[in-house]
């Protein structure tokens, strides 16, 4: 069976129309910023290149976008490991980087972050529709990100107006020891939902630990390319790319998630219906998440 799928039209409504049941599936779970809302995951890109500014280190945008599904204090930690800016950090500041410097950064990126998260809080086209067509079918609805619980605090209320509302949120400072790609935040989902199986279970991503979050927490795995951290694009950008640009972007994506483990990997959340179906139909026959003939 092939690992990703290309789906050209599988929203709501065309789900609705299919018919069937998702059992035994019981829960999604979806990550935030490039999932749900904020289409390109922009919010925290740009914060991560200004915070390094202030301290006078050249970030680029491609470096910034490299960790990202991490919790925020991990996503500036790795970012200090990259030769190119650890190197500038040396001749800045005459030493190492060291977990206190990850600490100031972190300090200077928090209060940038609650600031501006609110400006790319717009949900992605067919997340609300698949949000209401879930509920419809009786799903539980969970959600996790690499946002610190600050941030979705800001963000939260916006996304709730606009008609994102999961059961169930958590935020990626609430597991010091563990987050991403452990599969803390995705197990912290499944009880707080009440789940009974994690292989009822659905996770789904933009990022390559999120994927690697959900696999690890023993769940179905579904990756997103288009509106992604691994495409990149802002809506403006989208529009206005050529289609063999897109393509190109789109196709790495896909096998950089489908290497993360990714059991699928669809354009947006708009195309997450009819591969739900899928997924119910093969647990229904007794294929389990952790199946090797899943992807061979």
């Amino acid at each position: 069976m092939s690992s990703t799928l290309a789906i050209a039209s599988a929203s709501a409504d065309s789900a609705r129309r299919l018919g069937g049941s998702l059992s035994p599936l019981q829960a999604v779970i979806f990550d935030w910023a490039g999932t749900l809302v904020d289409f390109g995951s922009l919010a925290p890109t740009q914060i991560f290149v200004e915070a390094f500014a202030s301290f006078g280190i050249r970030v680029t945008l491609a470096q910034a976008r490299g960790p990202m599904g991490l919790s925020k204090w991990q996503h500036i930690h790795r970012l200090l490991q990259d030769p190119g800016i650890r190197q500038q950090w040396l001749a800045t500041f005459g030493q190492a980087p060291a977990d206190a410097d990850v600490d100031a950064i972190y300090a200077r990126f928090m209060p940038m972050q609650i600031a501006k998260v609110g400006e790319y809080s717009a949900p992605i086209d067919g997340a609300v529709a698949t949000l209401q067509w879930l509920r419809e079918q009786g799903m539980k609805i969970g959600s996790c990100s690499g946002y610190p619980r600050a941030v979705l605090d800001r963000l939260l209320p916006q996304a709730l107006a606009a008609g994102i509302a999961p059961d169930h949120v958590v935020a990626g400072d609430e597991f010091p020891a563990g987050a991403r790609p452990g599969p803390f935040m995705a197990l912290a989902n499944v009880l707080a939902l009440g789940i009974t199986d994690v292989g009822a279970c659905v996770k789904v991503d933009d990022t390559s630990p999120g994927i690697e979050e959900g696999r690890n927490a023993g769940m179905w795995s579904i990756g997103l390319s288009l509106s992604g951290n691994e495409v990149g694009y802002s809506p403006r950008e989208h529009a206005q790319a050529p289609a063999a640009e897109i393509a190109a972007r789109v196709a790495r994506a896909e096998e950089k998630l489908v290497q993360a483990g990714a059991h699928y990997v669809i354009p947006s959340v708009a195309h997450l219906p009819n591969v739900l179906h899928e997924i119910a139909g093969m647990a229904r026959i007794g294929v389990r998440p952790d199946s090797a003939s899943l992807l061979s």
